[in-house]
């Protein structure tokens, strides 16, 4: 499906709502966020004839995106579900991902939901992002979550989602051709929350030539208006050199305090082949219900996140060596 019928469905489907409710009980809940901020990124290396990366300011899309749930209920205890979501790169006038400029769509899917748990298919969050990934992924601007070897999102997918059963839950997804070397994708995890605590571990399977698996362990903690989250990842595989090593870890310890309507927040990580240290410091003002305002400091040792100016995945240059950048903006969601 191209970007062009993607917006018509969405269009189409707005001006559809008053008839479908009222005739069907199909319920739908639009929604968008418009996120942007200003930056100043520094890299270490800015010798260009040595591979490296100026130093510049300018306008940075934060996951801006626009989209719409919808449910019907099929019987008692049954519901239809579906999510279209589509990213609004502001700072380059354009429907696609900010880091990935090749995706125009973030989030399509379709399932039924009961007693019996979610049933999903179509491109949509992973569950080990949602278990493992997550508790630390936290901050506000472009740069927050490049502190993990999974990916967030994934086409051509099916998860299923328990419900819960005395705090314990599990997930698994499938996800076609979307492993390494074209091979599947399979992931499992398990999650158990107690008081204010979840304790998750998870299993990303990429397969391909160097049979690739990665595993992971979360915990997230609330302690009144403190947060603490924290990661462990490594991977296993046959590959001995490159994404994917065998031994290869990533490792992050995160803390968000809120007071009132400010929230100040710190990372720290350790990245094996992408980022290797990285500290990462933000404060989100909460204006009211809809808007928030915010500032950031990351800095990684290695390239990971840092690229060109309004660029994204692929385009900065391989010896950039890493650097920091001072981000500021806002959040508008509605």
């Amino acid at each position: 499906m191209n970007r062009k019928t993607l917006i018509a469905t969405a269009v189409t489907a707005a001006l559809a709502v008053p008839a479908y409710t009222q005739a069907n009980d199909l319920n739908f809940d639009f929604y968008g966020s418009a996120r942007i901020a200003v930056e100043n990124v520094r890299p270490d290396n800015q010798d260009e004839n040595d591979g490296g990366l100026d130093s510049y300011s300018g306008f940075r899309d934060a996951y801006s995106r626009i989209g719409f749930n919808a449910d019907y209920p099929l019987a008692e205890g049954l519901t239809l579900i579906g999510q279209l979501e589509l990213p609004i790169d502001i700072a380059n006038k354009a429907v696609q991902d900010p880091w990935d400029q090749e995706q125009d769509v973030r989030v399509a899917q379709i399932g039924v939901q009961g007693d019996m748990g979610t049933l999903l298919y179509g491109q949509m969050w992973m569950p080990y992002y949602n278990a493992i990934s997550f508790p630390v992924d936290m901050f506000s601007s472009y740069y927050s979550g490049f502190a993990t070897f999974t990916t967030f999102r994934e086409k051509d997918s099916i998860s299923y989602y328990s419900p819960d059963m005395n705090g314990l839950s599990f997930a698994f997804a499938w996800s076609e051709e979307n492993g390494l070397n074209g091979d599947d994708r399979v992931q499992l995890t398990g999650s158990y929350a107690f008081g204010d605590t979840i304790v998750s571990v998870g299993m990303d399977d990429f397969r391909g030539d160097d049979n690739t698996t990665l595993a992971g362990i979360s915990i997230a903690h609330t302690m009144g208006d403190l947060y603490l989250g924290a990661k462990y990842e490594r991977f296993y595989s046959d590959a001995d050199s490159g994404y994917g090593e065998d031994g290869d870890t990533a490792m992050n310890v995160y803390a968000g305090y809120t007071m009132g309507q400010n929230t100040f927040k710190v990372m720290v990580a350790e990245v094996k082949e992408f980022g290797e240290t990285v500290v990462h410091l933000g404060y989100d003002y909460q204006f009211n219900n809809d808007l928030k305002f915010f500032a950031e400091y990351y800095r990684e040792q290695t390239t990971a996140a840092i690229t060109d100016k309004r660029e994204g995945r692929g385009v900065f240059p391989a010896e950039a060596k890493g650097g920091q950048v001072f981000t500021a903006g806002m959040r508008y969601d509605f």
